[in-house]
């Protein structure tokens, strides 16, 4: 279980402090968590405190009771938190089964680099022995990335924008490895995301907008508070920005 106490953040924006993080209190437990809301709202610099990318002004992060707050990237993933940037990385020189045996931390067999891969839609025999370069499509990076995010298997693990520079063919086949990995979690997701498809398949959403939580609940509450109409709180929000 996560948990953030009273995080703030702040940065230096032309001699003044300028609040991206106000006072958030926060609780992420088992399953699929979906946070949405108007660009520039915070979303994305709350899923990079969480991966210990940077670190808060003010505030606790607790992973299962233990403050990893001042911890680097490389100790909160060692704890167990795994991050997918928006826009993967490619590693030239690197093979899809060399990054996979990498995230999973021991020697894998040809096998179970194949399940990984398959569990993310992809044929193993096509793409195991590829290099992750600029070969491969944005939405094929994506999938890698997934399958590595399953190879680690860690308690929490990050998605910021999954969705973000890929086409409609590579969404719909992201949205089923999403499902399907919801179905067998064992562990917590935390996907940031502005597509109702994503928000439809999550347990739980939080709204956030002018670096707070403006709103936060079962999916079945929020979507129509997101989704109907004018008066929709996406709508009065984004408004008010």
């Amino acid at each position: 279980m996560l948990e953030l106490q009273d995080v703030c953040y702040q940065v230096d924006e032309e001699d003044n402090n300028k609040e991206i993080l106000k006072h958030i209190n926060l609780t992420i437990g088992h399953g699929f968590t979906a946070i949405t809301g108007p660009n520039g709202g915070g979303k994305s610099t709350l899923a990079k405190l969480i991966a210990g990318i940077i670190r808060p002004t003010s505030g606790r992060i607790l992973l299962d009771g233990e403050d990893i707050t001042d911890l680097s990237i490389t100790d909160h993933a060692r704890k167990g938190i795994s991050f997918a940037f928006q826009q993967p990385v490619r590693f030239k020189g690197l093979t899809v089964k060399d990054l996979i045996t990498m995230a999973a931390g021991k020697d894998l067999g040809i096998s179970q680099v194949c399940s990984y891969l398959s569990e993310v839609g992809l044929c193993a025999r096509d793409y195991i022995d590829r290099e992750v370069n600029a070969s491969l499509s944005g939405g094929e990076l994506k999938r890698i990335e997934i399958a590595m995010v399953l190879a680690r298997s860690t308690k929490l693990t990050v998605f910021d924008e999954p969705e973000a520079g890929i086409d409609l063919w590579s969404f719909n086949n992201l949205i089923q490895v999403f499902e399907n990995m919801r179905k067998n979690i064992d562990g917590s997701i935390l996907i940031i995301s502005h597509q109702e498809r994503i928000l439809n398949i999550a347990d739980r959403i939080l709204l956030i907008a002018d670096g707070q939580i403006q709103s936060e609940g079962d999916r079945n509450d929020m979507l129509p508070k997101l989704l109907n109409g004018p008066g929709s709180i996406c709508k009065v929000l984004t408004d008010k920005l």
